[in-house]
């Protein structure tokens, strides 16, 4: 047997010629002899015929190789998902470029109509404009004829009030006209004119006084002159009657009325807020000083509801207590209302308070109401620190007012402990300086911004008859009014105008003013105690 090297080399060998056989050129060749140095047989002759045709591997590698090319190359562009998306990019590109487009192209059209329409609308508010300048224009021509008639009047009625100083009873004329002057001042313009026609001749007459010499010398030769000084003077009066004699209001009626009705409301939501927090006995505790309290809160609230309030069982149902409260804080700021200036002297409050009512009476509206609102003015001008001072004032009144109902009415918490009332006054500080703040805004209001009427922001006295054109029940949907007023639970409001022109006799100013009632304030009578006993 061969040994099996034997047979590997002779395969090694045999491919070894036949790949020499291919690559070498053909040409003839001697027949070859393989010696097998291991063995003995015989020797074989090999021709390039006789090998077995083998291929170039370099040739088919190369051809292989072309072929998988060509293959990834078509393989790339029908199946490449990135050649899809690039198509797929472009045609989203366009279609998103068409859409911006679109897009803007109706933008524009929408911006175009707002556009247009704008243009309109102020093309007619144009147009509305020019016609109202066209006829205020025509309106000041048309005034300013009557001005220069009204000039060219008075022009002439002095040069004939100078013609007549020369006559002999011109005298009698300028005593009647003294007397005529201090009789018949009045607030229209008219008035105005004639009176300062008047003072012109009585300034002319004061040219005219004779000298010691018993020689009449005068401060101009000419009518002229003496009307041009006359001018002045009448202008410079004119200006210092303007501050006395306007009727412009920064608040209307029903701005004022809506003023009043939020303070109630406030009023009402800090007793209720009050009430709900405290809890009462019925029987009450022995505190010191209760008779002064109980002496204090009658000054108040009125004898007979501070008897029942003292005798009630507040425990279950504390609505008199609220209902109590509220009239507290009405009578609080009805009081404080009804002086001239909130948180001024006492004394100076007093004689303030007078003088006004008496020139109310005396004077026309505008002159009065004037000097109101600059006396009010210049009074916090002269005392910056007074608004605050009233606004603490009234809430300290406030909170002192309420402990002491709370006492009388059998409040269990230690109201002589400093500690319960500084946490009383914490928990409802702001909402009661915000109560007072209201009561002098609406102060001010009525003093300083009101010149055409006088407003009163009024209550009802306790005791007092039921009177239903005056006033309004609390309980009126629930029972006929019966008994007389116990308390004021809401403010109301009154208007007082002084009708007058003219100076009238002390007995007839009283018909000249008239009184109106714009807000009935609400009242609780006795019948309501009954209504809260059968709840």
């Amino acid at each position: 047997m061969l040994p099996v090297a034997n047979l590997h080399l002779r395969d090694l060998y045999e491919t070894t010629v036949e790949f020499f056989a291919l690559r070498a050129s053909p040409r003839p060749s001697a027949p070859v002899s393989l010696d097998d140095s291991d063995s003995d047989h015989q020797h074989i002759p090999l021709t390039p015929r006789d090998l077995s045709p083998v291929p170039d591997p370099v040739d088919r590698l190369q051809k292989e190789c072309a072929d998988l090319r060509l293959k990834l190359r078509a393989a790339q562009r029908s199946h490449c998902p990135r050649a899809c998306s690039c198509r797929s990019l472009g045609a989203s590109a366009a279609a998103c470029t068409l859409y911006t487009m679109r897009r803007e192209h109706d933008t524009a059209k929408s911006e175009l109509h707002r556009t247009q329409l704008e243009f309109a609308r102020l093309e007619e508010r144009y147009k509305l404009l020019e016609k109202t300048l066209k006829d205020t224009r025509e309106l000041l021509r048309a005034r300013e004829v009557e001005v220069d008639t009204l000039r060219k009047d008075r022009d002439k009625l002095i040069v004939d009030r100078f013609s007549k100083e020369r006559s002999p009873s011109a005298s009698l004329h300028r005593r009647r006209s003294s007397q005529d002057v201090v009789r018949r001042r009045s607030n229209s313009s008219q008035s105005l004119l004639s009176h300062q026609i008047r003072l012109s001749a009585d300034w002319s007459e004061y040219e005219t006084t004779p000298q010691s010499n018993g020689n009449q010398r005068r401060l101009s030769d000419t009518p002229a002159d003496n009307m041009s000084t006359v001018s002045e003077e009448e202008r410079a009066h004119t200006k210092s009657m303007e501050t006395f004699l306007t009727k412009a209001d920064l608040w209307s009626g029903a701005q004022v009325i809506q003023s009043v009705q939020d303070l109630n409301s406030e009023i009402l939501q800090f007793a209720a807020s009050a009430v709900e927090l405290c809890t009462f006995a019925k029987q009450r505790p022995t505190v010191p000083k209760m008779s002064q309290t109980q002496n204090d809160v009658s000054s108040r609230l009125g004898v007979s509801l501070t008897r029942t309030l003292f005798a009630r069982d507040h425990s279950q149902d504390p609505m008199l207590v609220q209902i109590a409260l509220q009239g507290c804080i009405s009578y609080c700021i009805s009081r404080a209302l009804s002086s001239f200036c909130i948180g001024y002297q006492s004394k100076a409050n007093i004689t303030l308070t007078q003088l006004y009512a008496h020139m109310f009476q005396s004077e026309p509206q505008p002159t009065s109401s004037r000097w109101r609102a600059l006396a009010h003015k210049h009074i916090h001008g002269l005392h910056p620190e007074l608004a605050d001072y009233a606004v603490n004032e009234m809430t300290d009144t406030i909170f002192r007012w309420s402990l002491d109902l709370f006492l009388i009415c059998g409040y269990t918490g230690p109201q002589s402990n400093p500690s319960f009332r500084e946490a009383f006054r914490t928990r409802f500080g702001s909402q009661v300086k915000r109560i007072s703040k209201s009561a002098c805004r609406v102060a001010q209001i009525i003093r300083e911004e009101i010149i055409s009427t006088n407003f009163e922001v009024i209550g009802a006295d306790s005791g007092r008859t039921f009177d239903a054109q005056e006033m309004v029940d609390a309980f009126e949907d629930y029972g006929t009014p019966r008994g007389t007023v116990l308390c004021t639970t809401e403010l109301g409001l009154r208007c007082s105008t002084n009708k007058a022109t003219n100076l009238e006799p002390s007995a007839s100013r009283e018909e000249n003013i008239e009184r109106r009632l714009l807000l009935r304030p609400k009242v609780i009578l006795e019948s309501a105690v009954d209504m809260l006993d059968q709840r």
